[in-house]
């Protein structure tokens, strides 16, 4: 499939907060921060990784923007 170049930017954005959101983890993992801390980044990381990323298609009859 692919994805305009504005569902790609969303993808990416998201590819972004996935990697900074592990990075935070495996520093705190490093301080021994604490189970709580960890299960708090894997619900975190969970959450993001599982958001729906629609696909903008452009409405022939309307010209609208539909998802």
């Amino acid at each position: 499939m692919s994805f305009c170049e504005h569902c790609h930017g969303q993808r990416f954005d998201r590819a972004q907060v996935l990697r900074a959101l592990r990075e935070v983890r495996r520093n705190l993992r490093g301080r021994r921060c604490g189970k709580k801390v960890d299960e708090a980044l894997v619900l975190a990381l969970t959450t993001v990784a599982a958001l729906e990323i629609p696909h903008l298609d452009l409405e022939h009859e309307s010209g609208e923007v539909v998802h």
